[in-house]
């Protein structure tokens, strides 16, 4: 009965320390993370074209929808449309906080063309003119 009972409890501390290992690790912690401690990270699958990414920086969470197509040699991932969660925590971003994140999504995708969504997508276009 006592060595059942030793047992039990043995196993049950190695599903904890799996439980706290698998909670350390995970992605999408990592993601909350970085935004509120408003630091830049890249959270993609980029084995799974039809899964979005999200990127956050300046703690605004963004979000990324991929497009394949072909290119001269191969099929790849050709259009990305961009999009901010929130659009109240954009207060206070400028233009160049958008393309580095442009950039940094350019880094992991080179054929695509990114496309930013309203009212980002505004900003951009009124400062180029």
């Amino acid at each position: 009965m006592f060595l059942l009972i030793r047992l039990v409890l043995f196993l049950f501390i190695l599903y904890l320390l799996y439980r706290c290992v698998k909670y350390i690790l995970n992605p999408k912690r990592k993601l909350e993370l970085a935004k509120e401690q408003r630091r830049f990270y890249f959270l993609d699958d980029q084995e799974n074209v039809h899964k979005n990414f999200h990127v956050t920086y300046k703690g605004v969470l963004f979000e990324g929808e991929k497009y394949m197509g072909s290119t001269d040699h191969s099929f790849e991932v050709v259009s990305i449309f961009v999009w901010a969660e929130n659009i109240s925590t954009l207060k206070g971003m400028n233009r160049e906080d958008f393309h580095y994140v442009q950039n940094e999504i350019k880094e992991r995708y080179p054929a695509a063309k990114i496309d930013w969504k309203s009212p980002i997508h505004e900003l951009l276009k009124k400062k180029e003119q």
